[in-house]
């Protein structure tokens, strides 16, 4: 993702740093098991900007910031749907 992302948002600036650690996180096991583990824990996290009251969508911010989510929300889904291929 890139580092020079900026979303003029408490919820985002809050939420963004804990859900990048725990793609870090991801990149870094090697167990496809702890990945999905730790893609379900990022889709609970990414919840917090689909459940924003403030969302308008007529806002630049609300937009890149449901954008992001929506690339999280993906990237952990893939994640999970690989983990029951090892199954």
């Amino acid at each position: 993702m890139n580092e020079d992302i900026k979303v003029n948002c408490a919820i985002f600036q809050k939420q963004e740093p804990v859900i990048k650690n725990i793609a870090e996180k991801i990149n870094s096991v090697k167990d496809v098991q702890e990945k999905a583990n730790l893609a379900e824990e990022m889709q609970k996290e990414v919840e917090v900007f689909f459940s924003c009251t403030d969302y308008d969508k007529n806002n630049i911010d609300c937009e890149s910031c449901r954008f992001i989510a929506n690339l999280r929300k993906k990237t952990a889904e893939l994640i999970i749907k690989a983990k029951r291929l090892t199954e």
